[in-house]
């Protein structure tokens, strides 16, 4: 019952939040984090013990899989070498900035530092997917920032596990193991991913029932994440896979009704699932420092130390490797705007706390592992601190840097690519008009509709319209107000059934969700 308290709370708290996040234009993760760590520090406030099972098994696969549709083939494909020298080289380099400052400045022993590093090396999917959703970046920044996050998974998992057996079992590495370990956390991820997203392919392609669809959508990354751990392989790269490809095919393998569905549902699924986790991230820090008798009071000079290592060394790799892209590419002079925004999106979140929640409570030969609350202490406050200080400055540098996607310039994208696909049912109309394949009645009409389309589209990019769309459009909601009061009178008075009520009730609401939100 307590967990079930627990999450209704942070799923109120974190509407609350949302709420406030959207009037003062700031992230909702980084706003979440905060009020976690305010309300853990409350008096009174029961302790939240989080098993690595709920964060890895429950919450992390649905929100990688989304994050992973989102993230366009096209744009992926252009920035794959950049992304591959962030997800194997940087992740390396971090680890090991990260260690060496662990045995410098904090009570752990090396084992247990690099740990903390390999826990800590790599960009985080969930909330760097979150934090980006909010910024008009150009697609391929986009899409390099994401993919990074999404795709450095089996590099550090490697690292966390060869220093989690130097820490446990005080063995050494066998680079040849290392090799065959890597090749199998990545290539079988690769393989249980596009393996799971052909099998969802094809049971998507030979349904129309939208609940068994959107069963089979939500069931696809718990299948990839699942099968994947189970043969030692990597369960997030899996997810990724398989959400990339299945991201692809959607408009071949399932019909416009069902996606509206399926994206009103991962919509739904994606924000109670980031309310709760990005939540026990500022619950967890509070309870952590009460969970620990011995507490060394350097602890928040020691995270502070390892963040700002993480993001010196972010921005001493991401720099010169891109002016040397730069230079060799395009024979441009380096420029600090892109790199900058790359350099600053480096956060971590719901995988590291996975990661460090899952490092075991005793050494091989059964004794206590020693100063695994201190890694987790740390992780929680590094987490909590790139979530709050890059999450709140992102946005304010994408506008300094001036990269951004000018509103202006997505309005007459999204217009011209309007007027050529109502250009291209004209075409076909004439082709039917030619061919006399259908009553000409039914083409004039469709003709005049769709010439009343393109006047709309014109005149809403006009600088003097005779009348503007949005009064169109408010129009004609109102038109949609009068016919659903009707709807319900007819229902009301006994007309009509409660099932004809509901099929027109949701063809009203389709043609409403068509004119968008209402200004």
């Amino acid at each position: 019952m307590r967990a079930v308290e627990t999450v209704l709370f942070l799923v109120i708290l974190a509407t609350v939040v949302a709420t406030f996040a959207r009037r003062w234009r700031v992230p909702a993760p980084s706003l979440l984090v905060i009020a976690g760590v305010l309300v853990g520090l409350v008096p009174g406030v029961p302790t939240i013990v989080v098993t690595p099972d709920i964060v890895s098994l429950v919450v992390l696969p649905p929100l990688l899989y989304a994050a992973g549709e989102e993230l366009p083939w096209r744009d992926l494909r252009a920035v794959w070498r950049p992304v591959s020298v962030l997800a194997v080289g940087l992740v390396l380099v971090s680890a090991a900035a990260v260690g060496a400052i662990a045995i410098a400045l904090t009570p752990l022993p090396g084992g247990m530092a690099f740990v903390l590093g390999a826990v800590l090396a790599s960009t985080d999917p969930v909330a760097v997917t979150a934090l980006a959703r909010r910024l008009a970046l150009p697609p391929r920044v986009q899409a390099l920032v994401q993919a990074e996050s999404l795709f450095n998974d089996a590099t550090s998992l490697l690292l966390f596990r060869m220093a989690l057996s130097l820490a446990i079992a005080g063995g050494t590495v066998s680079w040849n193991h290392t090799a065959a370990e890597f090749a199998v956390l990545a290539g079988g991820g690769i393989a249980v991913g596009a393996v799971i997203a052909g099998g969802a392919y094809l049971v998507r392609r030979r349904t129309e029932d939208p609940v068994l669809e959107t069963v089979v959508a939500l069931v696809t990354p718990y299948a990839a994440y699942v099968l994947a751990e189970s043969i030692h392989a990597s369960g997030v790269t899996a997810v990724v896979v398989a959400s990339v490809i299945l991201g692809t095919q959607a408009t071949r393998m399932t019909t416009p009704h069902v996606r509206l569905q399926l994206s009103a549902v991962f919509e739904t699924v994606v924000f109670l699932l980031e309310s709760v986790v990005f939540g026990l991230i500022g619950l967890q820090l509070p309870a952590l420092l009460r969970g620990l008798a011995a507490l060394d009071r350097l602890w928040p000079l020691q995270a502070l130390a390892v963040a700002a290592t993480l993001m010196v060394v972010r921005v001493a790799w991401v720099f010169p490797l891109s002016a040397l892209r730069q230079h060799l590419h395009y024979g441009e002079r380096p420029s600090w705007r892109v790199p900058a925004v790359v350099s600053w999106a480096g956060t971590r979140g719901v995988v590291p706390l996975a990661a460090a929640l899952s490092i075991p409570l005793s050494t091989s030969g059964g004794t206590a592992l020693p100063d695994r609350d201190l890694v987790l202490l740390l992780t929680t406050a590094v987490i909590v601190l790139t979530l709050v200080v890059q999450g709140f400055t992102l946005a304010p540098l994408v506008r300094r840097a001036g990269i951004a996607v000018d509103a202006a310039d997505l309005r007459q994208e999204d217009a011209t690519a309007r007027l050529q696909l109502a250009n291209a049912g004209l075409s076909y109309l004439d082709h039917l008009t030619r061919t006399q394949a259908a009553p000409q009645i039914v083409i004039e009409a469709l003709r005049a509709a769709w010439l009343d389309r393109i006047q709309r589209i014109q005149e809403r990019n006009a600088s003097e319209p005779p009348y503007t769309a949005s009064t169109y459009r408010q129009l004609r909601r109102e038109l949609l107000d009068v016919e659903n009061a009707e709807l319900d009178r007819l229902y009301h008075d006994g007309t009509i059934s409660d099932v004809t009520r509901r099929r027109i009730q949701r063809s009203l609401d389709l043609e409403h969700a068509g004119l968008g939100e209402a200004p």
